[in-house]
């Protein structure tokens, strides 16, 4: 028997420093680890007690990354993981074993999007020109699959991406805010999808999987054992499921709690060979 643990890295097991959301006195702040660094300076930390308890996790479940980010984005982030594994990076998209794309999974994806969802040419300029003015600072490719926008979200009203949503659904695609990116992604590019082939792979009995975006929400519903933090879009919307723990903490130190929570979710099979 073994486990895969699948976890979203930002905003779940990695926090940017104004998503740390440490309320309490300077001096009672966990120690921080960086796991980040971007042009020189740190960008994403964990506590260093989930730093230690994911290495112990790693040795007892195969524990994938899922995320969100290009596969340059994920390379920027250091975990306390083995060198040879697996991560699913890109919403999805790519899946990486010891390091290299499958490029056949990518490809299959790319099929399916041309057969289903609107062109990402299209998409890119309802993006620009759908939302109020102001609110897209600035726009990227991902891998050339999707695109995201870095928004000001004092200019982005909760009814603006409502609406901005139930058009790109009508085209196949689906959008979720995080922090200060919006992301437009084709339908058939899901975290779920990608984490159970992995799952199949590698002969997993059992599946955790932990996230907090609208993007997560396939994927912990899939899982045998899903969590979530107590703070992001799922927690806003007040997303539940039978097979849902949702942790006390907010913030990094959801991190850590949640981390905390696969283990002992996975704590009653052997460790790994």
């Amino acid at each position: 028997m073994s486990a895969l643990v699948g976890f979203d890295l930002d905003r779940t097991v990695v926090y940017s420093a104004a998503a740390l959301m440490l309320d309490g006195p300077d001096e009672q702040a966990p120690s921080l680890v960086v796991t980040e660094v971007y042009q020189g300076l740190p960008l994403s930390f964990m506590t260093r007690t989930a730093e230690r308890a994911l290495a112990d996790l790693a040795a007892h479940a195969v524990v994938v990354p899922v995320t969100t980010r290009t596969v340059a984005q994920y390379r920027r982030i250091h975990l306390p993981l083995p060198e040879t594994g697996w991560a699913v990076t890109t919403n999805g998209a790519v899946v990486l074993h010891d390091g290299e794309p499958d490029a056949a999974w990518t490809e299959t994806l790319r099929d399916e999007i041309t057969d289903s969802s609107a062109p990402l040419p299209e998409v890119e300029q309802r993006l620009a020109s759908h939302l109020p003015a102001g609110a897209v600072l600035r726009t990227r490719r991902a891998e050339d699959l999707f695109v995201y926008a870095i928004v000001d979200r004092a200019e982005l009203p909760a009814a603006a991406v409502e609406s901005f949503a139930a058009d790109l659904a009508g085209l196949g695609w689906r959008v979720s805010v995080q922090g200060r990116k919006l992301y437009a992604v084709p339908m058939p590019i899901r975290k779920e999808r990608a984490l159970a082939a992995v799952a199949e792979r590698v002969g997993a009995t059992k599946t955790v999987a932990a996230g907090d975006s609208l993007l997560d929400r396939e994927m912990l519903a899939w899982a045998d054992v899903a969590i979530r933090p107590a703070h992001g879009e799922l927690h806003a919307v007040g997303w539940t499921a039978p097979n849902l723990t949702v942790t006390a903490a907010q913030g990094v130190l959801a991190g850590e709690e949640l981390i905390g929570l696969a283990a002992a979710a996975v704590a009653d099979l052997p460790a790994r060979a």
